[in-house]
């Protein structure tokens, strides 16, 4: 007996050795069956039952079994968990607890219990809760899924669902941070100069608390004198007050729709820091010298006190400047700086056009909410001449402050940007020369040559080519050490102009006062903080996009009886459809393929190439336009459904 079960799994592990295995992540679909993809880019079918032991997005290994020419995989180990900290809705079902995790891919209930220190009266069925998984089927001894609910986040009904239900999927904080009883001055020997008789004055949206740049501006018969003054923060906090802690962990303040979570105290980011109009404020600046022909001349970098004499907003002045007969004139002190102001960014703009790089504008999206946080309305918000020139002002005083840090000090906070992943040019070099493009890879790593790669691209106007080639392009990161920033074509490039704002801004405060005190520099702005401030500002984007989709879904749900046609741009081609951008509101939808003909047959997607063609005729491609209505507003799933309009 005991040798005939030696033999049995002795032979068992000789089957086991033998079967084929695969790793990969697991797909689900809404029908209930799945796919493995597999990372060799292959994939294998997973039948319902066998799904029930796994999650969209798991990275299992599974065994191979083949019936004639069939493949499917069968999950056997889990490498990695999909979920383990998540947003989910309660479900409450005949005394049962269980939670649905708030994802478009996963919407089966999973068995939960309440942690210890959450009172169960409190939680209702549909609540919104943060949970754990803590157990899952593949894993050893574990006999199904099982979850811990370890925060209530959100009563069903709260009009602030959106918003409270983003920030706790970011794990991003749900309130601006405490402020402390008293904020003494703490300039330690940093002496500052009287500019408070000085006209400074500010330009920013009407609804603006965080005023954080005053400019004051003089025309010469060489250019422009320019005196860029940032609100102080680090005048009021040092590296070891709680508050600079909890900037550090926060990196930025969120702004979303309707709400925005402070980095800083809103006692020092609405009030004490913010350069309101006939308060002394200090401040760090830089007066700069900017030529007739757009070049950046000599600067200098000091400590003040100013005094801003006007809160001008961007319509206004821009409404001023461009003459409308209903323009509000600004103060006297005032009027001939804006006037120099829109001067000097004519001039800069053309030298970036001629030396740098400049990119199209694309529109900003403002929402209207009231104060349940329904949408009114979506407006379109153009860059006036009064935002190119705050932009244009801010550009150069960056740029003098990543000279400043890269000759003096060495370190700091600097926006890294190349144009393509490393890891990415030969691929980029092999589609250009599928384009007949002839390019050599120092066009795509080296800047003086990327420039002129790019002016040549931009004049194909080529919608479609730039969409690929977007692909391959790399993204902006922070970086301690000084290197090129492609996107503004610029040797080096460091903000220090939104310290209320940004906590990378506050250390390069720190460290341009160091060098104003003649002290040296340690290096504060190591690997493992810019690694932390690019995740937070990635978090950022995602909960403010998130918002956004959520409230996009509320408000054109209305047009789909409307029957309301939008104009849309074609932003990215998948294997199942295509993903539109819808140019009035800037709200995105997807076009699934058997919408676009009633033969999903005569529907044929080339993703990779970013080109549909139907019944044998090219009819969409990446970059391109078309006409859409919608036809389903998914509000679980935050997402639009769209058909073309023929």
């Amino acid at each position: 007996m005991l040798q005939n079960n030696a033999l049995l799994a002795q032979l068992k592990q000789q089957i086991r050795a033998n079967t084929p295995r695969v790793q990969g992540t697991i797909k689900a679909t809404d029908k209930g069956f799945g796919f493995l993809e597999a990372e060799d880019g292959s994939s294998y079918f997973i039948p319902p039952p066998a799904m029930k032991q796994v999650l969209h997005g798991d990275r299992i290994e599974a065994t191979i079994k083949e019936d004639g020419d069939k493949k499917q995989a069968e999950p056997e180990a889990l490498i990695e968990a999909s979920l383990d900290r998540f947003v989910a809705r309660v479900q409450k079902r005949d005394g049962r607890l269980a939670v649905v995790p708030d994802h478009p891919s996963i919407n089966q209930p999973l068995k939960a219990r309440i942690k210890r220190s959450l009172d169960e009266q409190t939680i209702a069925d549909g609540d919104w809760v943060v949970a754990r998984l803590i157990r899952h089927p593949l894993r050893p001894d574990d006999r199904g899924f099982f979850t811990q609910i370890d925060e209530l986040v959100v009563k069903q009904d709260d009009p602030t669902v959106p918003w409270r239900v983003t920030l706790a999927r970011h794990a991003l904080e749900q309130e601006c941070p405490p402020a402390a009883e008293a904020w003494p001055l703490r300039d330690e020997g940093l002496e500052r100069e009287d500019l408070t008789a000085e006209p400074f004055f500010t330009i920013d949206g009407d609804k603006t608390r965080d005023m954080d740049d005053a400019l004051r501006i003089e025309p010469s018969d060489e250019g422009w004198e320019l005196t860029v003054a940032i609100a102080d923060p680090t005048a009021y906090v040092d590296e070891s007050h709680p508050a600079d802690q909890e900037a550090r962990t926060r990196a930025f303040t969120v702004y979303l729709p309707g709400q925005n979570i402070t980095m800083l105290p809103e006692a020092l980011a609405d009030d004490l820091c913010s350069l309101k109009p006939d308060v002394e404020r200090p401040v760090l600046a830089c007066r700069l010298h900017v030529g007739r022909d757009g070049s950046l001349g000599e600067y200098r970098f000091f400590a003040a006190t100013i005094r801003s004499q006007a809160r001008l907003v961007y319509d206004s002045v821009s409404d001023w400047l461009e003459g409308k007969p209903e323009a509000v004139a600004p103060l006297e002190a005032v009027a001939p700086q804006l006037e120099a102001l829109a001067g000097m960014a004519k001039a800069r703009a053309a030298w970036r056009e001629a030396n740098t790089l400049v990119f199209k504008d694309r529109p900003d999206y403002v929402f209207d909410l009231d104060d349940a946080g329904n949408v009114l309305g979506i407006r379109v918000e153009e860059r006036r001449i009064a935002q190119r020139m705050i932009e244009e002002a801010m550009i150069v005083a960056n740029a003098c402050c990543a000279d400043l840090l890269a000759r003096e000090v060495g370190h700091g906070i600097f926006n890294v940007h190349h144009a393509f992943e490393p890891e990415k040019i030969d691929q980029a070099l092999e589609f250009l020369a599928a384009q007949e493009i002839a390019v050599e890879r120092e066009q795509l790593a080296e800047l003086p040559r990327y420039r002129e790669l790019r002016r040549a691209l931009d004049s194909r106007e080529d919608a479609w080519l730039d969409a690929r080639l977007r692909r391959f392009q790399g993204y902006t990161n922070m970086s301690a050490r000084p290197g090129p920033h492609f996107g503004l074509g610029l040797p080096a490039y460091a903000t220090w102009t939104s310290p209320i704002r940004k906590y990378g801004d506050m250390v390069n405060h720190r460290l341009i006062k160091r060098v104003l005190k003649s002290e040296s520099a340690p290096e504060e702005a190591s690997q493992r903080l810019t690694e932390q401030l690019t995740e937070r500002r990635r978090l950022n984007r995602m909960a403010e996009r998130d918002v956004k989709d959520w409230l996009y879904v509320r408000y054109l749900g209305a047009a789909i009886n409307k029957g309301e046609v939008f104009d849309a741009d074609i932003v990215d081609i998948r294997r199942g459809g295509m993903r539109v951008r819808l140019v009035a509101n800037g709200a995105t939808a997807f076009v699934p393929a058997p919408l676009m003909h009633s033969d999903r047959d005569q529907v044929v997607i080339d993703d990779k190439e970013g080109r549909i063609a139907i019944a044998g005729e090219p009819r969409y491609q990446l970059g391109g336009t078309l006409r859409v209505k919608l036809v389903e507003a998914r509000e679980a799933t935050r997402s639009l459904v769209a058909s073309p309009v023929e």
